[in-house]
């Protein structure tokens, strides 16, 4: 049988290249080798030798979290170079991206969010306006960083101003956002035409975490993940149902994962869409999909027969 030439991207320029870089090598482990053969880019260095073998991949497994990866530049490029990738391509990829973007049509789209604002440069010093709509708590986040890179959460005036200078050294755009207290659920979706929502995760950061931050996602034992979750059939169903109109709203394409805070009267409120969640085993996405019945191994081999039809 000829193997399939799989061209696995990971590494890149963002602030999450280490987060990539670690998904790769639990990627490379688990590639069923007897199906496919793997050659890895960095594209952070190997763009022309990526042109260059271009006619020879038959399909790109994109493992770059962030900017310049999971913003449709990556995306286009491979378009460019006539190469399939799997998941979303250049315009859900950028919708998706840009949380301002994503929410104004998650909206329009009576999808539940939490109520926001677009905050100014000057609102480093003077943040006061952002109150004549917004109350405390509030969150704080660049509109196009992953991995809560550059969030805060603040609790009064000065919390805000420095949280508000944190983000803006992460991006140009900045969102200062509702907090929803509660309980942070996620719900992956796996498809192209025909779409499958994967069993609900519920997200439980330790005590000295006030979110699921950076620190909080990627420090072994800092945060419980339960899945499924313990939640009402009712919740559940309308969680996944969230997750489908939120992947459809953007224009998604084979898989996805949205975030969601359920609050403690059971109304959802939708955070955002991650449209190349993280890929080791236990990572969120695997982790649903092992409890719906795809293990790792199985999870890659769905999604490069996704990016291929």
């Amino acid at each position: 049988m000829t193997k399939i030439r799989v061209a696995l991207l990971a590494g890149g320029a963002s602030g999450e290249r280490e987060v990539s870089l670690a998904g790769a090598v639990c990627f490379e482990e688990a590639i069923d080798r007897e199906k496919y053969e793997l050659s890895r880019y960095d594209p952070k260095t190997d763009l022309a030798l990526l042109a260059q073998d271009a006619d020879s991949i038959d399909v790109a497994f994109i493992l770059l979290h962030g900017t310049y990866g999971e913003d449709g530049t990556m995306q286009g490029y491979l378009d460019l170079l006539g190469i399939p990738y799997q998941g979303t391509g250049v315009l859900g990829s950028a919708l998706a991206m840009d949380k301002n973007m994503a929410k104004v049509l998650y909206r329009f789209n009576d999808l539940p969010v939490a109520d926001w604002q677009m905050a100014r440069f000057a609102d480093k010093e003077n943040p006061e306006r952002l109150l004549e709509t917004l109350h405390f708590p509030l969150v704080v986040k660049p509109i196009r960083e992953g991995s809560s890179l550059g969030m805060s959460v603040a609790g009064n005036l000065e919390e805000l101003r420095k949280g508000i200078s944190l983000a803006y050294e992460h991006d140009s755009q900045v969102m200062v956002e509702q907090f929803v207290e509660g309980r942070e659920i996620t719900v992956g979706v796996l498809g192209n035409d025909e779409l499958t929502p994967l069993p609900l995760i519920e997200i439980i950061p330790s005590d000295e975490y006030p979110f699921f931050d950076y620190t909080a996602k990627y420090t072994i034992g800092a945060t419980r993940e339960i899945c499924p979750a313990q939640v009402e059939k009712s919740i559940a169903a309308k969680a996944q149902k969230l997750a489908l109109a939120a992947h459809n709203v953007l224009q998604l394409r084979g898989y996805s994962r949205t975030d969601m805070m359920l609050s403690p009267g059971g109304a959802l409120y939708v955070l955002e869409t991650n449209t190349i969640p993280g890929m080791t085993p236990t990572s969120l996405l695997p982790h649903a999909a092992q409890e719906y019945g795809l293990n790792f191994t199985e999870l890659i081999d769905r999604l490069l027969q996704l990016a291929m039809e």
